[in-house]
């Protein structure tokens, strides 16, 4: 019998600084790996309840929990883990230290956070509900306020191919339907 996915939830969290927004990124004390922050569902939490508590503890800021994103599924440890994220807005200051677990946060600019990002099917999602996430809180990606892509087509293939037939789908999916909306924003019409 398969053993049911690990529920976990996150966001893409963004900082207003000045004209350029910024994203959070922690990195891991075990792995040392840049990641974006989220965590496992407690029992009897939802979805959206967790990404806003393992956002709290991976990056010590309060957010504001706007859209969902998306969701992003992958292999981990030999069990299948799926990802709900959410776009934040960091709400003042760090309100409280990090978890044990995290090593530091990073607040970087989109394509510094694509970059940076340790895992390939992260930077893939990220560089699809990024500029999504940047556009939605009327928020401009640096003087051109346009989204850009740092991961060539052939990378973000390279990191779908690494899953699962079932997970690929899912990502394909997502990937189509953000593609669609970001085309639509740089029309003018979103």
């Amino acid at each position: 019998m398969a053993r049911a996915p690990v529920m976990a939830a996150g966001g893409i969290v963004l900082l207003r600084r000045g004209d350029t927004p910024l994203i959070a990124i922690v990195r891991q004390r075990k792995r040392n790996e840049w990641v974006l922050p989220k965590g496992k569902l407690d029992d009897g939490e939802t979805p959206k309840q967790a990404a806003h508590r393992e956002v709290l503890e991976e990056t010590g800021h309060e957010v504001a929990i706007h859209e969902f994103l998306g969701t992003l599924g992958y292999q981990s440890g030999g069990r299948s883990k799926v990802v709900h994220f959410w776009r934040m807005e960091a709400v003042g200051g760090q309100v409280r230290k990090l978890m044990n677990d995290i090593k530091a946060v990073d607040w970087v600019t989109l394509d510094d956070a694509l970059a940076r990002l340790s895992r390939e099917y992260e930077r893939a999602f990220l560089t699809e509900v990024g500029p999504i996430a940047i556009a939605a809180a009327g928020l401009a990606q640096s003087s051109a306020a346009k989204p850009t892509t740092t991961l060539p087509a052939e990378d973000i293939d390279a990191a779908v191919q690494s899953l699962t037939p079932a997970e690929a789908a899912s990502v394909d999916e997502l990937r189509q339907g953000l593609l669609q909306k970001v085309k639509a924003w740089l029309r003018g019409e979103a």
